[in-house]
């Protein structure tokens, strides 16, 4: 079963699909900056006949729901917003599972909240001493120049700009027309949208991931690093050091797949998770 749901916390109203039953173990979904909750609608069903999947439409830029105008949308205030979230909906602990700079996200709540994770799951992101890919340093330094995420979105409109490798050519390597239309749209629309992405943006730094590295060893719940063998962004190296340096980790290479493996080849990407969780209940 699916349903379509909104949440109003402190920071402004979250947009949310479920699938499966709440009578499940729940599993919350992460994504980055600048896509939606479409980046996991193809996984999604294959996991919810025994797991209830919480997707979210976080406030990263894709979201058609502007948050408040004071609300905290740094990489910090996004974490606290995710807790809000669960409290919201009375999740004291869930699986996460997270995929570019929402993996980072991850990263920071083992950091700063690991009682409220029951299992890790990675898909390929940013680590380390990657945050953002020098491709898409662009992103960061247009939300300091006024005008510039205007101008952004409005060049997204154009769909062959899309599948440049600077836009989502090397994310992904079969993304369906109505997801890059659903992702591209709000940012050209809506100034509040532009807001909390600029918001986003300005704070990201590798300082960040870099300091939630350093929790990674007294971590003990089970990380699973399902990671694109293909990716033209984040190296199989950070993968196999993730691997090491959490203690009780596994790693898995998606095939096929760019960075968004939930949209490349979401069959191995679901059958991956869901082994993982059917072996660490």
């Amino acid at each position: 079963m699916t349903s379509k749901n909104t949440v109003s916390l402190e920071a402004g109203t979250i947009e949310y699909y479920t699938y499966g039953s709440p009578k499940s173990q729940p599993i919350l979904f992460i994504h980055g900056v600048l896509v939606n909750h479409k980046l996991w609608e193809l996984i999604c069903p294959k996991l919810a006949e025994n797991y209830y999947c919480i997707v979210p439409t976080w406030p990263l830029g894709a979201h058609t729901q502007p948050l408040h105008p004071d609300a905290d949308v740094s990489p910090e205030g996004m974490v606290d917003i995710i807790i809000s979230f669960m409290d919201a909906l009375q999740l004291k602990r869930a699986t996460l599972v997270g995929n570019d700079s929402g993996g980072a996200l991850c990263q920071m709540m083992v950091e700063r909240h690991p009682q409220r994770i029951h299992r890790l799951v990675l898909t390929s992101c940013d680590a380390y001493d990657i945050w953002l890919p020098l491709l898409f340093k662009y992103l960061e330094f247009s939300a300091f120049i006024p005008g510039m995420l205007w101008l952004l979105g409005q060049t997204m409109r154009i769909r062959p700009i899309r599948k440049l490798p600077i836009a989502f050519g090397w994310l992904s390597k079969r993304m369906p027309r109505v997801v890059s239309d659903s992702i591209a749209a709000p940012l050209a629309r809506s100034g509040g949208v532009r807001r909390d992405a600029g918001k986003f943006l300005r704070g990201i730094s590798p300082k960040l991931t870099r300091k939630a590295a350093k929790s990674f060893s007294k971590f003990l719940s089970p990380v699973l690093i399902a990671w694109s063998r293909q990716d033209r962004f984040f190296p199989l190296e950070h993968a196999e050091r993730l691997n090491r340096d959490f203690p009780d980790a596994r790693l898995v290479l998606i095939e096929d797949a760019y960075t968004f493996s939930g949209i490349d080849n979401p069959t191995q990407l679901a059958d991956t998770i869901k082994k993982f969780l059917n072996k660490t209940k």
